[in-house]
């Protein structure tokens, strides 16, 4: 693991003349928006993001509209998920260029809740980023079989380069978060910049909400960020989750 990185340090997303791009990836549980939405928005703009995974999105009464209007409160455009995904989705920025999506429903246990998956590639200048949200089951054995359904559907992106993450429900040391971290690269691990711990909002003690990225992307920051306009007041008001934001470097497409 690298030192630490200040938070305010993390790169502005910008493209690059020989078509490599550095993006702002944000990873978000926002609790079905039950909490306070003007702060929700005010925290995604701070942000900056190109791409925002969420969990917990509105899946139910009016759920597409629900979405839309966080999209445009928070400066970007639905991408996919919701409803659709059982709760993840994707929102992006118009830098991104969208070559497809996907939402992938996960096996139901019965007695469990659904689970799912809500997955994109996109394009960044020169640079190809396939892009995956989920929320893992409480249940061990259950997140256990959809984290190795998480790492299926990397693979089976068809880009070289990748970013999933989302709510874990496990911290670090847990089986199925060392199955992905194994596979793929924990982001905060490479290189923390900001806080570690996301849960909860009002008295963070554990990491269970994180990014993983494929080999060849370069980490340039990755965790709880500090963001000039945003109190604590704010997180502890928009969520029961804290924010995940990284700056990644993205090689152009060969």
């Amino acid at each position: 693991m690298q030192s630490p990185t200040p938070p305010s340090t993390l790169p502005d997303s910008r493209t690059e003349p020989d078509g490599s791009a550095v993006v702002r990836v944000l990873s978000y549980n926002i609790r079905s928006l039950r909490d306070d939405t003007e702060a929700l928005s005010r925290i995604i703009r701070a942000c900056a993001p190109d791409v925002v995974l969420l969990q917990e999105a509105p899946r139910f009464f009016r759920w597409r509209k629900q979405l839309s209007r966080l999209a445009r409160g928070s400066g970007l455009v639905t991408l996919a998920g919701g409803g659709t995904a059982a709760g993840p989705a994707l929102l992006c920025s118009l830098r991104a260029r969208v070559e497809s999506t996907e939402d992938v429903l996960l096996p139901l246990t019965p007695g469990l809740h659904r689970r799912g998956l809500s997955t994109a590639v996109l394009r960044f200048g020169a640079a190809r980023l396939g892009v995956v949200s989920c929320h893992l089951s409480l249940q061990k054995d259950e997140r256990y079989a959809q984290g190795g359904m998480l790492l299926d559907k990397v693979a089976g992106l068809g880009t070289q380069y990748a970013v999933a993450g989302g709510d874990i429900n496990e911290r670090p040391g847990g089986r199925t978060f060392r199955l992905l971290a194994g596979e793929l690269r924990d982001a905060w691990t490479v290189r923390p910049a900001g806080g570690e711990h996301t849960s909860t909002a009002a008295d963070p003690r554990q990491r269970i909400d994180a990014l993983f990225v494929t080999e060849g992307v370069e980490v340039l920051g990755c965790g709880v960020p500090d963001l000039p306009g945003v109190t604590e007041a704010d997180l502890r008001a928009a969520s029961d989750h804290l924010p995940v934001l990284a700056a990644l470097r993205l090689p152009a497409a060969s």
